[in-house]
């Protein structure tokens, strides 16, 4: 009899639950909308862990109780007061089966490194880090953003993109070809009539336009250059704060890179290298190629006592992002 095992990626934007074998082979998917229950609640989160699990499970073909181990990544887990509800949020879903809750940054530490302990770095929307060592020892960032001083997900760049468009305005700094840029994205007259707009609410200036600021800077506009080097940066000194915490300082080990910025490429990943190897020169770089509930996934096979090297892995990633696009 086949043993099928549960992850699901609870994220701010979308919900995605994969069901696989023990060999890695991906026997259902199903999608929701958003779960982090910051934004939708705890009952908003168990709606789309609900949906998203029964769209995977007729998609696999079996029922709750075939279900031998689970995991789940939850965005906006971020603290161990949030532990009792989320699993009692999670709870609700009626499974018989050991499982587990992590914060969503360490899917991609779980998915993307053969030796599961390293660090994640996320950068999307917004930005976090967390990080394993051999032990499952945690190091980990607050997740909260500029509010604590942590950067540059895409929504912290347009902040530093506002400021450089003032900056200009008042001849405080230099103008930058993102002013026309931006202009023409959000429709706007004039720079003045940008900043007015942003000020009055009548204009909005999100993280949907950061890919703007890459075009800016490929175009070799040297205040979009910077900014973005910023990000970077600020990614690296994320990396290294746990880094630090977990002492992995004179090891080799997997810098897990995850979310939407990073297909910026070089102007963001270098800067973010360089800063990593100034404190862990061993740290190797690399970019998450399969589905974050992959991770989940292998999460979930350790509850149940499952062991997955690498070969599971890497067949696990191939086999779930095959179906993911159809393949």
């Amino acid at each position: 009899m086949t043993t099928y095992f549960l992850g699901v990626d609870v994220g701010a934007t979308r919900t995605r639950a994969l069901i696989a074998d023990g060999r890695g082979q991906t026997a259902g998917l199903g999608q929701a909308g958003p779960g982090n229950h910051e934004t939708v609640g705890y009952d908003g989160m168990w709606q789309a862990l609900e949906s998203a699990l029964d769209r995977a499970l007729r998609g696999a073909a079996i029922g709750r109780d075939q279900i031998a181990g689970a995991g789940f990544g939850v965005a906006g887990y971020d603290w161990p007061s949030e532990r009792e509800a989320t699993l009692a949020c999670i709870g609700r879903l009626g499974l018989d089966a050991p499982l587990e809750a992590v914060n969503d940054t360490i899917l991609g530490l779980l998915a993307g490194s053969d030796e599961g302990w390293g660090v994640a770095v996320v950068s999307g929307t917004g930005c976090n880090c967390r990080g394993w060592d051999r032990a499952r020892r945690e190091g980990r960032v607050t997740g909260n953003g500029l509010w604590l001083g942590e950067a540059a997900g895409a929504s912290e760049l347009m902040y530093k993109v506002v400021h450089a468009l003032a900056h200009q305005w008042t001849r405080r700094g230099p103008a930058t070809a993102l002013t026309p840029a931006l202009l023409r994205h959000t429709g706007a007259r004039s720079l003045d009539d940008l900043l007015e707009g942003l000020v009055m609410n009548r204009i909005a200036l999100d993280a949907s336009a950061a890919p703007l600021v890459f075009q800016v800077a490929a175009a070799g506009d040297p205040v979009a250059v910077d900014l973005i080097h910023w990000a970077g940066r600020e990614l690296g000194e994320m990396a290294n704060a746990v880094i630090r915490q977990i002492d992995l300082l004179d090891l080799e080990f997997d810098v897990i890179l995850t979310g939407s910025m990073f297909d910026g490429g070089p102007l963001l990943v270098e800067p973010l290298r360089a800063r990593i190897h100034t404190l862990a020169p061993g740290a190797r770089l690399v970019r998450l190629a399969a589905p974050p509930a992959v991770g989940a996934v292998l999460l979930g096979m350790e509850q149940a006592g499952v062991a997955h090297g690498p070969a599971v892995r890497r067949a696990l990633a191939q086999s779930a992002s095959q179906a993911a696009t159809g393949g």
